[in-house]
């Protein structure tokens, strides 16, 4: 007997007259697995059944309208849904040489031509990956479901250029005092807060604390990942800014902190892009989208020392791999960090019993913490 597992279930595979005969169980026990391959074995032998015709595959286009498509607004974000996956499919479908294939026939090939397509669009690299993610991510649940037997192998593009422009000082002071509201002050809340921007969209007055901390604190809900929900402190800047809003709004108890005529009832990233565009015309700085201020804001962090756990929780990373591109000791932190550690007593010179080792925490979480709390600037 021949069983396998592909993600969470068994299949099984043997060969009847010549012929290979490959199902899934749909269960995740092997015993149960093998007494089905042993079932269909055994009414193979009887001659109860022939040989089982395997299911034709839908094209890409009816896969992705009828089953991923569904799948995908439930199963992700509204934002995910209509920045990302939509205009995925929507691209995909427009080209007929793969969107007309059978899932079970489309190659590594078919994905090449695909984004050589797009290219001669003159499309950025960083718009023609998005739609190979998506390609791929369609043939990765038609294989999970067991639609396809494997998917292909799909290459994304090289040279894609990230969001990783940091806006100095000086452009920074002279795009706020360019930008209209409410993007002057959006734009403050993500340069003195790292937040993405879509969380900042989404603040609420009743996640906004007066009394915690030195500056009182705000409540991250939404992200991308769990890590995202966090507290952050504000900054006096920050502060500032959202009470003069409250006390303009007479003081809500709940509600928008921004809000806006549009269908989720709060500024998003369509609604500010005019405003942003005509700011950076006007103060004529160089071009940068605003999560270029979340990059900003957490560049500054690791310059000023923060170490990458402390940086990874206040920017709501899921991994401190991430936050470690920000943090670049020099080479006086590196000798400071180890005069820490008392690096003259580990030698042999005297007695080695009078000896005392001690070692103190290179950065404390708490009081990195309690710096951005103070307004200083990092």
């Amino acid at each position: 007997m021949s069983i396998y597992k592909r993600g969470g279930v068994y299949w099984y595979k043997f060969m009847w007259k010549g012929e290979l005969v490959r199902e899934s169980t749909k269960q995740g026990n092997d015993k149960v697995a093998r007494q089905m391959e042993a079932a269909h074995r055994t009414s193979l032998a009887k001659g109860e059944v022939g040989i089982r015709e395997k299911k034709q595959a839908p094209t890409l286009a009816e896969f992705a309208e009828m089953r991923f498509a569904p799948w995908a607004k439930s199963a992700t974000s509204p934002k995910t849904w209509l920045d990302y996956y939509r205009p995925g499919l929507r691209t995909i479908s427009n080209y007929k040489p793969i969107a007309s294939l059978r899932l079970d026939e489309i190659t590594s090939e078919h994905a090449s031509d695909f984004a050589a397509w797009r290219q001669s669009q003159g499309l950025q690299v960083s718009s023609v990956n998005s739609s190979l993610q998506v390609l791929r991510r369609i043939l990765h649940v038609a294989d999970d479901w067991g639609v396809i037997e494997q998917a292909p192998k799909i290459k994304l593009l090289p040279g894609e250029r990230h969001r990783e422009h940091v806006v100095a000082q000086e452009e920074e002071i002279r795009y706020l005092a360019a930008a209209p509201e409410p993007l002057a002050s959006i734009a403050t809340v993500l340069a003195d807060s790292g937040m993405r921007p879509d969380g900042c969209h989404r603040l609420r007055w009743e996640v906004i604390s007066w009394a915690n901390g030195r500056n009182g604190t705000l409540l991250v809900t939404h992200g991308k990942t769990a890590a995202a929900r966090r507290l952050l402190p504000m900054t006096p800047r920050v502060r500032a800014l959202l009470q003069a809003r409250w006390e303009n709004a007479e003081r809500p108890s709940d509600g928008w902190v921004w809000p806006a005529p549009t269908r989720v009832g709060h500024v998003d990233r369509s609604s500010l892009k005019k405003q942003h565009k005509k700011a950076l015309r006007i103060s004529g700085v160089r071009p940068f989208v605003l999560y270029s201020l979340r990059h900003t804001f957490l560049t500054r962090l690791g310059a000023s020392g923060c170490d990458a756990w402390t940086l990874a929780r206040i920017a709501g990373h899921s991994s401190v791999a991430i936050s470690s591109r920000y943090v670049h000791p020099s080479e006086d932190n590196v000798l400071a960090a180890v005069n820490r550690l008392g690096g003259h007593n580990f030698g042999h010179n005297g007695d080695s019993s009078e000896k005392t080792l001690t070692v103190e925490p290179l950065l404390s979480s708490s009081n990195d913490l309690s710096k951005i709390g103070r307004g200083e600037r990092i």
